[in-house]
């Protein structure tokens, strides 16, 4: 009455529409670092015109926003990119039958350190910006 084991783990329909949950939900990350990225790029701008509001110079350009919203946007293509080859090599893997248990995600743990790290350097920015 005992079930038989299968060698090889075969993928379901649900697996698939897992990954897929997964590949949008990284899209949309990176998606949404790049149009923060534009905010932030663009932030510079908003700095300048309230310092000529308050009656200050508006010689002194703002480029660490245009950096780091440069930097947004660049980790947002590349999540995207990123996200695009780990989808496309984990539904290649399943379809071959050759699924192998995969680590926590690199990619994950990368832009989180990378986001706490803008996050700081944007944090002493506006710190010393005004």
């Amino acid at each position: 009455m005992d079930k038989p084991i299968r060698e090889k783990p075969v993928a379901e329909l649900r697996d698939y529409l897992a990954e897929e949950r997964t590949f949008l939900a990284w899209i949309r990350t990176g998606l949404a670092l790049m149009g923060f990225g534009f905010v932030v790029a663009r932030f510079g701008l908003f700095l300048q015109e309230i310092r000529i509001a308050q009656g200050g110079s508006a010689a002194q350009p703002h480029l660490f926003s245009l950096w780091f919203g440069t930097a947004l946007i660049a980790t947002g293509v590349a999540v995207n990119l990123f996200s695009t080859r780990r989808h496309m090599s984990l539904v290649r893997e399943w379809n071959c039958g050759q699924f192998v248990d995969h680590n926590p995600s690199k990619q994950a743990v990368i832009l989180a350190l990378f986001l706490a790290l803008v996050g700081i350097a944007m944090a002493i920015y506006l710190t010393l910006a005004f």
